[in-house]
């Protein structure tokens, strides 16, 4: 069986049943306890799933957006602030969904801007602020995580270009893959992608690696990478080869 085959196999029987022992894995795979080792210390450095004693675990993903937003608050306001000094008054900024980019909008206030976004919260918090122009990507509504989706969100970003995409993840592979945990998110992400000028990942230490199943894009569609802490050594060179500038809040990473 080829690796890429006993991966998948593995990360579904993980979040199918939880927890799962070596043992299990090796008898379910028919090879060997030491092959699914090697699996399981390739997937982790890829953040898809973590190692516990006697075998490994997927974090559950998709939390409510309530939850999360407690969650590193001054980490990302550090990121946000910085995100926001990238950005000059009269240009166009979209937002993805996430609780970052949300403290970055609250930093808008006042600016003369438009913001575009499928965040319900970006639009809650911007919505009385007269001097930004905000538009509202249609779509399904996503309740516990606050967003809109499907393919109307989409087709609105096709009829859209933004200066600026500041972008959300649930983890950063060291090769400077961009995941995320939902795939119905991915699609609007992609789209947003493709109608931005400039894209800016937002991502603080837990990030890296974080987790996430689905591929948004790799780092040659990447910018700039705001985050709070120097990222690790792997990670950067992947980011430096691509032409992604690295900027850690307050500097640039060297």
């Amino acid at each position: 069986m080829l690796a890429e085959r006993r991966h998948h196999l593995i990360l579904r029987a993980l979040r199918s049943g939880g927890p799962a022992a070596v043992t299990d894995l090796s008898e379910q795979l028919g090879v060997s306890p030491a092959t699914i080792r090697r699996d399981l210390v390739k997937l982790e450095e890829d953040g898809l799933l973590t190692r516990v004693h006697g075998g490994a675990v997927v974090e559950e993903g998709d939390q409510p957006f309530a939850e999360v937003a407690e969650v590193r608050v001054t980490e990302k306001d550090a990121i946000a602030e910085r995100a926001a000094a990238m950005i000059s008054d009269g240009q166009s900024v979209l937002l993805d969904i996430g609780t970052t980019a949300y403290r970055l909008a609250r930093q808008l206030h006042g600016r003369r801007l438009t913001v575009i976004t499928s965040n319900l919260v970006v639009y809650e918090e911007l919505a009385d602020d007269e001097g930004i122009e905000l538009v509202l990507l249609g779509g399904m509504v996503r309740r516990e995580y606050r967003s809109l989706v499907g393919f109307l969100t989409e087709d609105n970003l096709r009829q859209l270009h933004a200066d600026w995409l500041f972008l959300g993840t649930s983890g950063v592979r060291p090769g400077g893959q961009v995941m995320d945990t939902t795939v119905v998110e991915v699609p609007v992400k992609r789209a947003m992608i493709k109608a931005s000028e400039k894209v800016v990942l937002l991502a603080d230490t837990a990030k890296f690696p974080g987790h996430g199943m689905a591929k948004v894009c790799g780092p040659e569609e990447l910018t700039a990478v705001v985050t709070n802490e120097p990222v690790d050594a792997v990670t950067h060179t992947s980011f430096q080869e691509a032409g992604v500038e690295v900027v850690v809040a307050g500097k640039v990473q060297a």
